[in-house]
């Protein structure tokens, strides 16, 4: 399989801060590779650079092949951007603004490329519209179409459904699931560890370093612990006395639930139940659950800390 895009201790620094740290990777071509990561991890820093806005602190990385140094003309003709803040001119209509971005990127004869753009993101009939008319969900479809308007081979998106409603979200990773049919390699930041399952692969970062790199479901594998899932009344209550409990790895809370890490569900289930009950904590459910990308990046995190807090 070939290379799309490799990255051997890629670095940037912001006076005394590590944004990206030691970063090296290799993305294949055909591939929808995800960077998951909270805010400040280094995502979008790293996204720029291989998108050849920032230049490297130290390290190297390269494009199809191309060094991102000494060839970046060669590849922003090769890579499309959709960034955070992806800028459409609102006061254009849809076709205008593709019209405007075709122009930017030296593509003239655009007009069949951009009546299939808008079929596929199923814009046509808004085709008129201004862009500030748009909704939230139309306008990051509109923003990907601007960014394939050249015909990239590489797509690089940086949170891309980021404050998009949930219809839309389906909308646009139904859209993600097309271009990587057509042999597009998608490298993608997000927040949402449930979109990052969908991803081929994915690498998890944290202050810069990426932790892990592996598919999902190897990733999930890798969890040794079972998860017992608990709705409950009093949650931060729960929290503490599972917290102390002798069979408890860990724990993590999700809103009105708590995750519980344990070496044996089975075994443990019974005894937290009644741990919490005796404490007046009203159960709504209880079961054991498979690890989720979240259960294993939360895990990671903690471990890493644990680690640090000893070193």
């Amino acid at each position: 399989m070939a290379i799309a895009i490799e990255t051997k201790s890629l670095g940037k620094s912001f006076g005394g801060i590590k944004a990206v740290d030691q970063f090296s990777l290799v993305v294949n071509e055909g591939e929808m590779f995800g960077l998951v990561g909270p805010d400040g991890s280094g995502k979008t820093t790293t996204i720029r650079m291989l998108c050849g806005i920032l230049a490297p602190s130290s390290g190297s990385a390269s494009i199809l092949g191309k060094d991102i140094i000494k060839q970046p003309d060669l590849i922003k003709k090769e890579i499309g951007y959709l960034s955070q803040r992806f800028s459409l001119y609102g006061d254009l209509s849809v076709d205008e603004n593709i019209e405007f971005f075709a122009e930017i990127n030296k593509v003239y004869d655009f007009k069949k490329q951009r009546e299939e753009l808008l079929e596929f993101t199923r814009l046509k009939p808004f085709r008129d519209r201004l862009a500030e008319k748009l909704s939230g969900g139309m306008k990051q479809k509109l923003a990907l179409a601007c960014t394939l308007i050249h015909t990239p081979k590489i797509i690089f998106l940086d949170e891309p459904t980021t404050g998009v409603d949930p219809v839309s979200r389906r909308d646009f990773w139904k859209i993600l699931q097309s271009l990587l049919r057509q042999g597009i390699t998608i490298v993608m930041s997000t927040p949402y560890l449930d979109e990052a399952e969908r991803c081929t692969r994915v690498g998890l970062m944290n202050k810069g370093r990426i932790m892990r790199v592996d598919t999902p479901e190897n990733l999930k594998k890798e969890m040794e612990k079972e998860v017992v899932e608990i709705v409950c009344d009093r949650v931060r209550e729960a929290f503490r006395l599972l917290s102390s409990h002798h069979a408890v790895r860990e724990i993590q809370a999700f809103g009105d639930r708590l995750n519980v890490l344990v070496d044996d569900a089975n075994k443990s289930l019974p005894s937290l139940e009644s741990v919490l009950r005796s404490n007046g904590i009203v159960l709504a459910s209880s079961r054991v659950i498979s690890p989720s990308l979240e259960n294993v990046f939360i895990s990671l995190l903690t471990s890493n800390a644990t680690v640090e807090v000893a070193g």
